[in-house]
């Protein structure tokens, strides 16, 4: 397995142009996965079938690796689900390859069997049940374990548009299982003909944690799958972005992207939720909990639901890696079935800290600074708290003693900034 460093590992693909399994499996060959390793854990699954090897293309004079898997033994093209999840699980692979995997076939199994009329264990596939299918899911999933990928973000998704010939005959494109696995989905025709298949849509859909622009992330490296066609007009092809998430820990400064002077940039996640059928003796523990978790800040709002019903919105603004866990902690917290995230950009004050004593006890002082400037200087409340719980006084006037301590410091708007403070 690459090493891409440390940070969460995001794969951001690109389906603008519409996506394949076997044009995602060439733009993570593209980007340096192993072909031996992947070839592997394709034959883990259906030994002596396929042979995976890729070369390179020109679609619309872009320069892509095209992916080819070619069969080295017959095939009949006709599985079932039941045989295809039975090989996948009893196969020796990394825990998350065959996870992936499973999540990709099963998403098929289940919109086919929509479309069918038939139990999802009585599914049997046509063209996505065939060697060469089978290799494109699992060896998209092998790729991205190979290059360390923890996270797959997708965009927009072009599906095409006007008709194919499949094994039922003349079908409208998208085609129905492509349409039964978009629901949900950020969709586009985005041309003629079938640009999104079943195969490549069941991957990004059971794959993807969200769909968005290209997300915050330190870049590694970009990989370009070709499709099988060359197309007048446009590019044929699947671009994937590999790069490292970037954390509120490791701010870009302003001044080196064009943004307000003096102050710093963070992506951060935000978390939401509706919710109107929560005690509301509750919401303070919820608010707490999240913010022990990690959680930058957290805030109700109250608001008007359907049919008159008064409810809170939970937000929660977190840094991109906690965002997953502080999702799993809203979901065990509140009477919520679901949330939705986004990715904001906040500006910051730079900010510090130094101490200040009243009477014996040390209180923190938050001090926001710009420009070498203190902009704002604060107290520290539940330093203030405990303090005044220590020396038998009212919060209010160990409140207004550290801020005169402060005062007296010289921690006071326009002030210089003290030399070593903390950030």
């Amino acid at each position: 397995m690459h090493s891409r460093g440390r940070g969460r590992v995001v794969a951001w693909v690109d389906a603008s142009a519409g996506l394949a399994g076997d044009m995602l499996l060439g733009a993570l060959l593209d980007l340096g996965a192993d072909l031996g390793a992947i070839q592997r854990w394709v034959d883990a699954v259906v030994p002596g079938t396929v042979r995976i090897s890729v070369t390179e293309a020109r679609r619309a004079g872009l320069r892509a690796a095209q992916a080819h898997v070619g069969l080295v033994a017959p095939d009949q093209h006709h599985r079932r689900w039941a045989e295809i999840r039975a090989r996948i699980a009893g196969a020796d692979l990394p825990e998350r390859t065959t996870s992936r995997a499973l999540a990709a076939f099963e998403a098929l199994a289940r919109v086919e069997g929509v479309a069918h009329g038939v139990a999802v264990d009585e599914v049997e596939f046509h063209e996505v049940g065939s060697w060469d299918s089978i290799a494109d899911v699992v060896g998209v999933c092998a790729g991205l374990e190979d290059l360390g990928v923890d996270e797959v973000v997708v965009s927009r998704i072009a599906v095409g548009s006007g008709w194919v010939r499949g094994s039922h005959g003349r079908l409208p494109v998208p085609v129905p299982a492509v349409v039964g696995l978009a629901r949900g989905w950020q969709v586009e025709a985005g041309g003629q003909g079938e640009l999104a298949t079943p195969t490549g849509m069941a991957l990004v859909t059971t794959l993807a944690s969200a769909q968005r622009p290209l997300p915050a992330m330190r870049l590694v490296g970009t990989g370009v799958g070709a499709g099988t066609r060359e197309v007048e007009g446009r590019a044929n092809v699947v671009r994937v972005v590999l790069g490292e998430r970037v954390t509120g820990d490791e701010p870009a400064r302003s001044a080196s992207a064009g943004g307000p002077p003096g102050l710093v940039e963070r992506w951060m996640t935000l978390l939401e939720a509706n919710v109107d059928d929560l005690d509301p003796r509750v919401w303070p523990t919820v608010i707490e909990a999240l913010l022990a978790a990690g959680a930058a800040d957290a805030w109700l709002a109250p608001v008007v639901m359907k049919r008159g019903r008064p409810a809170q919105v939970l937000s929660v603004l977190a840094r991109p890696d906690d965002g997953p866990g502080l999702r799993d902690l809203v979901l065990s917290l509140t009477s919520t079935i679901g949330l939705r995230q986004s990715e904001v950009r906040r500006w910051e004050l730079p900010r510090g800290w130094v101490t200040v004593e009243v009477e014996g006890r040390e209180i923190g002082v938050k001090l926001a600074h710009r420009d070498g400037r203190v902009v704002q200087a604060t107290p520290e409340f539940r330093d203030v708290e405990s303090a005044a719980e220590t020396l038998g006084r009212p919060v209010r006037d160990v409140l207004d003693a550290a801020r005169a301590a402060a005062v007296q410091a010289g921690l006071v708007s326009d002030a210089e900034v003290p030399p070593g403070l903390m950030h």
